[in-house]
């Protein structure tokens, strides 16, 4: 059974960074693509980042030279580095394992000043 778990999300000013953790229980996290999703109220769900299990990153036009996604394979965990962020970064961001289709349940980051 695969279990990925979130933190870092929190309430932040426009301009701020903050850093967002996932760890993944359960699955074989180091060949796994790993992805950071967000959902804005009354809007989908839609892809921030994801990387590869050999490293490879890409990026939402709306992210890119904002944040960077990382992973450590030595800690089962996957970060999403959030800089510059504006409120329109408002949004529940979700981890997602690629490869075995499973969802974290959530972060919570709200950009407000």
């Amino acid at each position: 059974q695969v279990r990925l778990v979130e933190s870092g999300g929190g309430l932040m000013q426009p301009g701020e960074s903050l850093q967002l953790s996932c760890v993944a229980f359960g699955s074989i996290f180091s060949v796994s693509d790993m992805g950071w999703y967000r959902q804005a109220p009354g809007h989908e769900r839609e892809l921030v980042a994801i990387i590869t299990s050999h490293g490879s990153t890409n990026y939402a036009d709306s992210v890119k030279g904002r944040f960077t996604i990382s992973r450590d394979n030595a800690k089962n965990t996957v970060y999403l580095q959030m800089n510059g962020l504006k409120p329109e970064d408002t949004a529940v961001y979700y981890c997602h394992n690629e490869l075995y289709n499973y969802w974290g349940q959530g972060a919570q980051v709200t950009v407000s000043s």
